[in-house]
C-alpha cells in the first residue's frame, strides 16, 4: 500500500510538471523566456517553495501589532524613559484576580431548597402515631393530648430553620437564603441542623421536658416523623457565584496620557511591571485599520521570508547534494512548516501549552535522514520563525535551542533504541532545569513555581518518542531512508542478501569483505559507517542472473569466458552495474543504496578484456571496455569503490606480503585517482591517506600477515 502512495505521488509530481511545462510551451510561446525559464527551473522552485511557505506561515500567524519594546521582570528597562501616549487601564495581575475570585467564592451566598409541606406532612404523622404508640389503656385522654401538643411544639421549632443531610464544608456565619416556591428568607448557614444534630436536639428536648418518663417511646416516634426537608442547590448557587464572578473587573485605576510609565535603568518589577503588561495588552488588542493590518502582514512576510532564504542558502552551501534534490529539500521545507504550523495552533488555542509540542522532533528527523549540522541549524530556523508568536520569546528560543543542542549530541546512533529514550530524558531534565532558573530568577524564590508546568516538559519529552514511527512514515511518502531502515538492510537473513548467499556464494563472500573494509574507513574519516556497510553488501547484487561468470564463484575451476570474445566477456561483467540497479529496484531498495551499485566502479575500465581485445585490433575502442557510471558523488561512494577495487584485487596476490600488500593498495588507488574517479566526490587528500591506511591494516589482519623485520 505505502509503495503505491509513492507510486502515485511520483506519477502526480510528473504530471504537474508536465503540465507546466506544456503551460510554458503553448501559453507563453517567446522562446528566450522558455530557455530562460528551463535554464533556471531549480531556482524557481526553490523559490516558489519560500513563497508558499512563508505565506502559509504568515497566514496562520496572530495577526495583531509586535509590541516595539521587550522586557523582563526583574530586569532593568534598558530604554529611554517612556511615557503614555494615551490613557490605558492598568490591568490587575493573574495573582490579584486570582484572590479576589476566592474570597468572592468564600463569601457567596448559598441556596437551599426548603420543602415546608414537610413540615405539615410531619405533624399529620404525629397526630396519627400518638395513639398507637401510646395507647388508652395506659393514658387518659388528657395525657395524649399534652403528648401530641408537645411534639408538635418540638416539631415545628425543629423544622422552622432546616433540617439539612450533612453537614457542608462552610463556614457557620457564611449566609443562606432558603427558597421556598417563589420566597426567599435569609439565615446563617450555622442555623441549619444536620439530622444527627435534628436527633441530638430531640433527644435533650425529650430527657429534660415533662415526658421524659415516657422518653424511649417519645425518642421512637420522633425519629420515625422527622426528615430532611433542606436540600443544597448546587445549580442556582453556582449560577449566582457565575453572575458574581463576571461583575469583576479586570482592571485597577487609570495610567493618564502624558505620564511616566517607566525610566531607564528602573527595575521592571511589581506596580511598573504590571503597568508594562498592561500597556503591551493595549497594543496587542487593539483594532487595526485595513491599511495598518496590511502592513503588519507585509513585514511578518518579510522577515519569515527571509529566515527561509537563510536556510535556503545554507543548504546550497554546505549541502549542495541535498540542495540538487527538489525531494530533500521539500521534505525539509515540509519539517519545519508543520511544526511552526502546530505550535501557532497550540499558541492560539492554549498559550499556557506552548511547550507540549514537541519541537525536538525536527532536529531528530533532519539528522536522522541528513546529518546533525542541518538539522541544528533547521531547528534554530524554526524557534526564530516561532519567536514571533510565542510568549516569553527569549526564554522559549533559549530553552528550545538548548534542548535542539542536546537532542544533536545525545542520540549518536538513533536506530538504537536505549539511546532516543536516554535522549528523551536528557531533554526532558534540560527543560526542567532551564524552567527552574527562569522561574528563581523572576520571582527570586521558588513559591512561584508552578509544577503543572513540570508535567508539561515530562509530556514534551514522552512525545518525542513519536519520531519512530514518524520517521517510518516519512520514509514511505518521501522514498528516504534512514539509519533504521540501514540497520534493516544490513540484515544478512534479508531475502534478497540470502538469495546473493545461495547463488553466488563467492560474490557474497566477497561483499562482506567489502563491507568490513568500507565500515572502517568510514569510521575512520568520519562518513556514514552504517549507509557504506549497506552499500557494499548490495553493490554485487548484479551477479546473482549469471554468478558463474564471475570467478570468485568459479568453484569447478572452468571459466565460461574462454568460450566469449574480449568484447562480449567485457559487456556481461560491465552489466552487473545495470542487472544490480534492475534487481535493486524490483527489490525496492531505497536510491542512497543504488547509489552504491551505479558508481562501484566509476568509469573505469575493464582493463584485462581490453588489453586482451587489443592483442588482435589495435583500434578496439575503450568506450567499448568502460563501465558506464557515474562517478562516485560523495565519501561513501568513494569509499566502496576504493575498498572493492581493493578487496577484489587482493585475490591475485599469490604470496602476499605486508609490503607487497601496502604497494599494492597505493598503486589501485593511484590508478584510481589518475583516471579522474574521485573528482566528484567530497573527499580530501587527506582522508584517502586514511582510507589507505586502514585497508592496508584490515588487509594484512585478513592474511594473517605480520611486518617483515630486516634480518
Amino acid at each position: 500500500m505505502t509503495y503505491s502512495w509513492r507510486r502515485n505521488g511520483r506519477r502526480l509530481l510528473k504530471y504537474n510538471q508536465q503540465l507546466f511545462s506544456t503551460f510554458v510551451i503553448k501559453i507563453l510561446p517567446m522562446s528566450s523566456f522558455k530557455r530562460s525559464f528551463y535554464k533556471h527551473q531549480d531556482l524557481i522552485y526553490k523559490l516558489l517553495l519560500i513563497v508558499v511557505s512563508a505565506v502559509l506561515i504568515v497566514y496562520f500567524f496572530p495577526k495583531s501589532g509586535k509590541f516595539q519594546y521587550n522586557f523582563q521582570k526583574g530586569f532593568p528597562w534598558s530604554y529611554e524613559n517612556l511615557y503614555a501616549d494615551e490613557d490605558f487601564a492598568i490591568l490587575k495581575s493573574e495573582d490579584a484576580l486570582a484572590k479576589e475570585r476566592q474570597s468572592m467564592q468564600e463569601q457567596s451566598i448559598l441556596y437551599f431548597d426548603y420543602d415546608a409541606t414537610a413540615i405539615t406532612a410531619a405533624i399529620q404523622k404525629w397526630d396519627s402515631e400518638v395513639p398507637t404508640t401510646f395507647p388508652d389503656t395506659i393514658f387518659t385522654g388528657n395525657q395524649l393530648a399534652q403528648i401530641t401538643t408537645y411534639g408538635k411544639g418540638v416539631l415545628k421549632d425543629l423544622f422552622k430553620k432546616g433540617i439539612i443531610v450533612s453537614r457542608l464544608d462552610y463556614n457557620t456565619d457564611r449566609l443562606v437564603y432558603l427558597k421556598e416556591g417563589a420566597n426567599v428568607s435569609q439565615i446563617a448557614f450555622g442555623q441549619l441542623k444536620t439530622s444527627e444534630e435534628a436527633i441530638s436536639y430531640i433527644e435533650n428536648e425529650v430527657r429534660q421536658g415533662a415526658f421524659a418518663g415516657n422518653s424511649s417511646r417519645l425518642l421512637q416516634l420522633f425519629y420515625e416523623t422527622v426528615s430532611a426537608n433542606t436540600i443544597f442547590n448546587a445549580e442556582l448557587t453556582q449560577n449566582a457565584l457565575n453572575e458574581e464572578l463576571s461583575q469583576i473587573s479586570g482592571t485597577r485605576g487609570v495610567v493618564t496620557k502624558g505620564s511616566r510609565i517607566i525610566t531607564k535603568g528602573e527595575s521592571v518589577d511589581g506596580e511598573v511591571y504590571q503597568k508594562m503588561v498592561s500597556l503591551r495588552a493595549k497594543y496587542e488588542s487593539q483594532e487595526f485599520s485595513a491599511s495598518r493590518y496590511n502592513w503588519i502582514v507585509f513585514g511578518y512576510t518579510l522577515l519569515v521570508i527571509l529566515a527561509l532564504i537563510m536556510l535556503m542558502l545554507f543548504i546550497k552551501t554546505y549541502r549542495e547534494e541535498v540542495y540538487k534534490n527538489h525531494t530533500k529539500v521539500t521534505f525539509i521545507f515540509f519539517n519545519v512548516l508543520v511544526m511552526v504550523l502546530l505550535t501557532t495552533a497550540v499558541v492560539k488555542f492554549k498559550p499556557n501549552f506552548v511547550y507540549v509540542v514537541p519541537l525536538c522532533i525536527l532536529p531528530l528527523i533532519i539528522k536522522a535522514f541528513f546529518d546533525a549540522r542541518l538539522g541544528l541549524f533547521t531547528h534554530v530556523i524554526a524557534i526564530l520563525l516561532l519567536g514571533f508568536i510565542v510568549p516569553d520569546s527569549f526564554e522559549y528560543f533559549f530553552l528550545q535551542v538548548i534542548a535542539g543542542i542536546v537532542t544533536i549530541l545525545s542520540v549518536p546512533e538513533l536506530y538504537k533504541r536505549a539511546n532516543l529514550f536516554i535522549s528523551v530524558g536528557q531533554i526532558t531534565l534540560i527543560y526542567l532545569v532551564a524552567y527552574f532558573a527562569f522561574t528563581i530568577i523572576h520571582q527570586g524564590g521558588v513559591e512561584a513555581l508552578e509544577w503543572g508546568t513540570f508535567g508539561l516538559f515530562v509530556l514534551t519529552g514522552l512525545a518525542t518518542l513519536f519520531v519512530q514511527p514518524l520517521i517510518y512514515i516519512y520514509e514511505k511518502i518521501f522514498g528516504l531512508v534512514s539509519d533504521v531502515s540501514l540497520l534493516e538492510l544490513s540484515d544478512t537473513n534479508s531475502k534478497l542478501l540470502k538469495q546473493l548467499a545461495d547463488e553466488a556464494p563467492g560474490t557474497f563472500h566477497h561483499s562482506l569483505n567489502v563491507a568490513n573494509l568500507s565500515e572502517a574507513a568510514a569510521n575512520e574519516i568520519g562518513a556514514n559507517a552504517m549507509l557504506v556497510r549497506v552499500g557494499a553488501l548490495y553493490h554485487d547484487i548484479g551477479k546473482i542472473g549469471n554468478p558463474t561468470d564471475f570467478t570468485e564463484n568459479q568453484a569447478t575451476g572452468i571459466n565460461s569466458h574462454d568460450d566469449l570474445s574480449p568484447r562480449e566477456s567485457a559487456r556481461i561483467i560491465i552489466d552487473h552495474v545495470i542487472d544490480g540497479i534492475e534487481i535493486a529496484r524490483k527489490n525496492k531498495l531505497p536510491d542512497r543504496v543504488i547509489d552504491f551499485i551505479r558508481t562501484h566502479h566509476g568509469t573505469s575500465t575493464v582493463h584485462y578484456f581490453y588489453m586482451k581485445e587489443k592483442e588482435n585490433n589495435e583500434d578496439a575502442a575503450i568506450s567499448d571496455f568502460q563501465y558506464p557510471g557515474p562517478l562516485p558523488f560523495s565519501k561513501e561512494t568513494a569509499i566502496l569503490m576504493m575498498a572493492d577495487s581493493v578487496e577484489a584485487a587482493s585475490k591475485s596476490l599469490k604470496t602476499p606480503t605486508s609490503t607487497l600488500i601496502d604497494a599494492f593498495v597505493e598503486k589501485i588507488i593511484k590508478k584510481q585517482m589518475d583516471e579522474g574517479q574521485y573528482l566528484n566526490a567530497d573527499i580530501t587528500f587527506k582522508e584517502i591517506q586514511k582510507i589507505k591506511k586502514v585497508l592496508k591494516k584490515k588487509l594484512n589482519n585478513m592474511y594473517h600477515l605480520r611486518i617483515e623485520y630486516p634480518e
